[in-house]
């Protein structure tokens, strides 16, 4: 995990002016921001990444294409064009993106990280190929590109499947929602 600095904001999502390194944000369970980024294509394609095996959290469960803290001093869409860049090496624009709405996020894990996240949430239309994406070392373990059917089934079994965090499954119907809206 990489240890930069992340802006504090209150439960309202009000910025406090103080920033704090991410791993003293999640130790004290500090309000922050997030952007998540789901890519979609215009054939009915969600891409999935699967997090890396290395990750603390919830390691080789698939979720979000690309996801990410939002840097101090850095806005929302900024951190989405950068996180997107980093984590899949595919460059898009703020005019790409389409916000979906702010989703919170409050969980304590068994090894003391406290995330009490923002997640800022668009989605944006996939123009190009898997091959054309490269997977971040360290973040991404593998990526896929599933139909809206496959995703609807995996989602209704998703407590059992091993295969979404679970405890998302709301979060995961809303943004099908919206991608629904889009085809």
């Amino acid at each position: 995990m990489t240890d930069e600095f992340i802006d504090i904001i209150t439960k309202n999502q009000k910025p406090t002016g103080n920033t704090a390194l991410k791993s003293v944000i999640h130790s004290k369970g500090y309000y922050h921001n997030t952007a998540h980024i789901w890519f979609y294509t215009t054939e009915g394609g969600i891409l999935l990444a699967q997090r890396a095996a290395s990750k603390t959290i919830r390691p080789l469960l698939w979720d979000v294409s690309v996801a990410g803290h939002v840097d101090a001093g850095e806005t929302i869409e900024q951190a989405a064009i950068r996180e997107t860049q980093e984590e899949i090496g595919l460059t898009i624009f703020e005019t790409d993106l389409h916000k979906i709405g702010v989703f919170p996020c409050f969980q304590t894990y068994e090894n003391g990280l406290i995330d009490n996240e923002f997640h800022h949430t668009f989605i944006v239309e996939l123009k190009v190929s898997l091959k054309h994406l490269k997977p971040q070392l360290g973040e991404v373990e593998a990526l896929k590109l599933i139909t809206v059917s496959d995703f609807e089934k995996l989602l209704q079994f998703t407590e059992n499947n091993n295969h979404f965090v679970a405890s998302n499954k709301t979060y995961y119907q809303i943004v099908l929602e919206n991608i629904l809206q889009q085809l």
